[in-house]
C-alpha cells in the first residue's frame, strides 16, 4: 500500500534508479572502466545501498563529501577538490584511497603530507561540451586543472593518475569520442609515462540516456585504456539517477494575470536551484492537454517559476503535480530562503512499497541559522 505523504517531497524511484544501475554496470563490464558516484550531483545516501551494488565508489569536491562517500557508500573513494586547506588534508587522507590534486601548487604544498598516498592530478584540456560558461571548466582563464603539459612534466614523478573532466550533459558520443582524441593529442607524452596506471574521465557524459550507443562508447574507452596501459574512471553523476526521482507538489493557489496561474506548495529557488541558475524549465508528467498553466513558486521571488505546463482540466487547489527528474544538482543545492518548508524524501522501493526516509521540521530551520 502506498503511503500518503505530505508534499512537498522528492520522491525516488528505485525500479528507476535500478535501470541507470544496469546500463553503468554493462559499460563497466565491457569496457573495463570503473565508475564512482560523484557526490556533488547527489548524495542522498538511503538508495547507497542498490548504487553500490553497481558502483565501484564515489568521488568527492570537498571534505564533507569525501568522509560521507567513504562512510556511507563503501568502495574506492576518490578525493578532489578545488582547494584544500591546511587544516582539512589529514582528514581528507584519512577518508581517500586516491586523492586529486586541481594545481601543480597544491600538490607541492601538501606533497610531504599526501607522501605516501596514491596522488593525482587534474588536467584541463582546453575544451568541453558545455553550453554554459558559467559550468565550462574550459572556460578562459579557468581555475580548474593545469592545462600546460611541460609544467606537469616537473612533477610527474609524483603522481600516479590524472583526472580530466571536460563533459557536461554530454549525451553526442562523437563529440565525447572528438574531444578525447584532442586530450591524447594534448597530453598523450604525459598518459605514456610508465608511472601514469589510472586516468579518470570525470563526469557529464550521459552515457544511460535513451538510444545511447553503450558498444561504441564502451569499445572507445577500452581502447583507451589498453593504447595508454591506464584503468579508466568514470564519475557519472546525472547518469546515475536521471529520470529516477520526482518532485511531488500540491496546488495551492490558481490566479489569471494575463495567463493563467498556478502556485505550488515548492520553490523553484529552494529546491531546484540548478534549474533556476540555468534559466531552465522544470520538467512534468504529464504534460499535454489544450490548458496552460504557468506553475510558480510560493516564494516571495518575481521569478519563482518551475515553467508553463499542458494540462487536460483546469487546475485546482489540493490537486497533486508531479515534476520529473528532480534528483540531479536539487537535493544537494535545497536550502531554506524564504522558510519555505524542505520537501522531504522518500524512496518507493523495488516492490512499489513507499517509505518516507527523511522529513525536515522547524527545528532543522532553526538550526541552520545562528
Amino acid at each position: 500500500m502506498t503511503q500518503v505523504i505530505k508534499t512537498p517531497y522528492y520522491l525516488i524511484d528505485k525500479s528507476k534508479l535500478l535501470r541507470n544501475m544496469e546500463k553503468i554496470a554493462y559499460v563497466r563490464e565491457h569496457s573495463g572502466a570503473k565508475a564512482l558516484l560523484a557526490l556533488k550531483c547527489f548524495a542522498t545516501w538511503s538508495v547507497f545501498d542498490l548504487m553500490s551494488q553497481y558502483m565501484d565508489g564515489t568521488t568527492s569536491s570537498s571534505l564533507n563529501e569525501v568522509k560521507l562517500g567513504k562512510l556511507k557508500f563503501g568502495g574506492e573513494t576518490h578525493a578532489y577538490s578545488v582547494a584544500y586547506a591546511d587544516d582539512e588534508i589529514e582528514e581528507v587522507l584519512a577518508h581517500s584511497d586516491k586523492v586529486i590534486f586541481n594545481s601543480v601548487g597544491q600538490l607541492e604544498r601538501f606533497s610531504d603530507a599526501s607522501a605516501r598516498h596514491v596522488r593525482g592530478l587534474r588536467l584541463n584540456p582546453g575544451v568541453s561540451s558545455s553550453e554554459f560558461l558559467i559550468a565550462d571548466p574550459s572556460r578562459p582563464f579557468s581555475r580548474l586543472g593545469e592545462w600546460d603539459a611541460n609544467k606537469v612534466a616537473t612533477v610527474i614523478d609524483r603522481i600516479s593518475g590524472f583526472m580530466i573532466h571536460n563533459n557536461c550533459e554530454n549525451s553526442d558520443f562523437a563529440l565525447f569520442d572528438r574531444m578525447l582524441c584532442e586530450i591524447e593529442d594534448k597530453f598523450g607524452n604525459l598518459l605514456e609515462q610508465p608511472q601514469i596506471n589510472w586516468v579518470s574521465l570525470g563526469g557529464g557524459i550521459h552515457f544511460t540516456g535513451d538510444d545511447y550507443p553503450l558498444d561504441q562508447f564502451c569499445a572507445r574507452l577500452k581502447a583507451f585504456a589498453e593504447r595508454y596501459g591506464v584503468q579508466v574512471f568514470l564519475e557519472p553523476g546525472e547518469a546515475s539517477i536521471t529520470m529516477s526521482t520526482s518532485l511531488e507538489v500540491t496546488v495551492l493557489d490558481t490566479l489569471y494575470n494575463g495567463k493563467q496561474l498556478a502556485i505550488v506548495d515548492s520553490s523553484i529557488e529552494a529546491h531546484m536551484l540548478d534549474l533556476l541558475i540555468y534559466r531552465e524549465s522544470a520538467k512534468m508528467a504529464p504534460n499535454e492537454g489544450e490548458l496552460e498553466y504557468m506553475v510558480c513558486g510560493k516564494s516571495c521571488l518575481a521569478g519563482d517559476i518551475f515553467g508553463e505546463f499542458k494540462f487536460e482540466r483546469e487546475l485546482k487547489v489540493g490537486d497533486r503535480l508531479s515534476f520529473i527528474d528532480a534528483a540531479g544538482y536539487t537535493m544537494v543545492k535545497k536550502n531554506w530562503f524564504n522558510g519555505v518548508k524542505m520537501p522531504a524524501i522518500a524512496v518507493r522501493e523495488l516492490d512499489g512499497t513507499v517509505t518516507t526516509v527523511k522529513e525536515f521540521t522547524f527545528d532543522d530551520f532553526v538550526n541552520s541559522l545562528s
